[in-house]
């Protein structure tokens, strides 16, 4: 049994009630961005006000002091919320401000809209839970406090531990600039760290003596920039240079570490992939007489859609509709989308699948047609890992100009302003719906369950994280 109209409107009352502390609780989170694995902060905050809420809180989950899993019901079904709260390094910018600001030395910024992800995640959660109580419906709620999403896939390290076992649907949402389901399909990805070992020499008087690892960094880059040509077509191969092996032209550098981010629409592609790039590092090593040796940083999984649960949240979105953005909300999105080119917004609209005559907008006053047909985005989440472990469901919440892109300054501008606020709300809204349509209707966790088997073959979830693998605050530094 679905929620009707009157359960609908009780339930948005509900949210709109609770949703002064939770916003607030964004902001604080905006003002305080740390990166992955070191939220501490964002978690202790998160960690106080469910509490508060009555929910039972395990810390240090899968050994990781950032990741938590925050507990209220009794019994089954159990759906779990997936919260984020980490930032995005050099992405610092004052609120409310359509312009530009210099940098912050070592700032960071919320350029991905986590302050308001977990947030209004929490907020979800937290309204199921009292909704259930209300209507003395079994059920267990679980907010999961996922660390390390940018760059880190906390969540994939906890998959591997079995964190998300026992779930029967998992729910969450992304800010972004446009309302609607998100139906993606994601790349997975290892991230790797190459790390050559050569002989020091002086590069005038003795280069003969010398091996030298940049070179070894350079070879291989050239020979995977080669490659880019002969590998699957949404695939995508990134590299950061992270130790140049020193400041002096005049020593032959004697070591050199380049960090490489390789994507592909299915982890066995991706893994098939990487091990090309391997043997470049291998061809590398060879042609400098240098040493190679690699570290595996992270990985994670591709998304597995369910449109099973993508037909019941559009169906809730569409009921509670859009965000009612004010005309202070619209001044302020019209002055950062005048900050966009034509190419900005475009690319922007492109990525989710939206019609161009949205361009014309400064605000998503709609929400997105949704017929189950999913698109291809090409960046990767750690959602990825769960959504192959249990049903998952995610909805975008207009919290942006129409245009904006992701991890930028415009997108940490609009962190803790009115339409970001009402956006994570209306999102709420619309997954603490979804998540009660799943506590009401074991149908509807039995086919969305149905379609996931489907959709894996057959096939048991694989941790693309290789089991030697920690997460990095359990590292040793090298």
């Amino acid at each position: 049994m679905r929620n009707d109209p009157i359960e609908l409107s009780r339930l948005s009352a509900e949210v709109e009630a609770k949703a002064p502390v939770y916003t607030e609780l964004s902001d604080r989170i905006w003002g305080m961005p740390e990166l992955r694995f070191a939220e501490h902060r964002s978690v202790e905050a998160q960690i106080a006000q469910l509490e508060a809420e009555g929910f039972t809180v395990t810390r240090d989950v899968a050994g990781i002091p950032t990741a938590f899993v925050a507990e209220s019901g009794d019994g089954g079904p159990v759906i779990g919320f997936l919260g984020e709260f980490d930032a995005l390094a050099g992405l610092s910018q004052e609120a409310g401000v359509a312009e530009p600001r210099a940098e912050v030395p070592g700032g960071s910024g919320h350029g991905c809209g986590h302050n308001l992800l977990g947030a209004g995640a929490m907020l979800a959660a937290v309204t199921a839970r009292d909704a259930l109580r209300t209507q003395g419906l079994p059920g267990t709620v679980r907010y999961y406090g996922c660390p390390g999403e940018e760059g880190g896939s906390g969540k994939t390290f906890m998959a591997r531990e079995g964190v998300f076992d026992g779930l029967d649907a998992a729910v969450t949402w992304h800010p972004g600039p446009l309302n609607g389901v998100m139906s993606v399909k994601s790349l997975a990805n290892f991230q790797v760290y190459f790390r050559f070992r050569g002989k020091a020499s002086h590069a005038a008087g003795s280069p003969h003596l010398g091996r030298s690892a940049l070179d070894a960094v350079e070879l291989m880059n050239v020979g995977v920039n080669y490659l880019r040509e002969h590998v699957p077509q949404d695939s995508r191969v990134h590299y950061a240079i992270t130790d140049s092996g020193g400041v002096s032209p005049n020593v032959v550098q004697a070591r050199a570490e380049v960090l490489y981010l390789i994507r592909a629409p299915r982890v066995e592609q991706a893994k098939a992939l990487f091990d090309r790039v391997v043997e470049c590092a291998r061809g590398a090593a060879i042609m400098t007489g240098t040493t190679m040796t690699m570290e595996v940083d992270k990985a994670c999984s591709e998304t597995l859609p369910n449109t099973t649960l993508e037909m019941a949240l559009h169906g809730n979105l569409l009921n509670i509709g859009a965000p009612a953005y004010d005309a202070a909300d619209r001044d302020f999105a019209a002055a950062i989308k005048g900050t966009l080119s034509e190419e900005d917004v475009s690319s922007s609209l492109a990525s989710f699948g939206a019609e161009a005559a949205l361009g014309g907008a400064a605000l998503h006053d709609g929400v997105l047609p949704f017929d189950g047909t999913s698109i291809i985005q090409h960046g990767s989440t750690d959602v990825g890992d769960v959504s192959q472990i249990v049903p998952t469901v995610q909805a975008w919440g207009g919290c942006w100009a129409v245009g904006t892109p992701f991890h930028t300054w415009q997108a940490v501008a609009q962190g803790k302003s009115g339409q970001a606020h009402k956006g994570m709300v209306q999102a709420a809204k619309a997954m603490a719906a979804t998540a009660l349509d799943a506590f009401r209707d074991p149908e509807l966790l039995a086919r969305a369950k149905a379609e996931l088997t489907e959709r894996r073959g057959g096939r048991a979830y694989e941790c693309p994280i290789p089991a030697e693998v920690v997460a990095p605050p359990l590292r040793v530094v090298r």
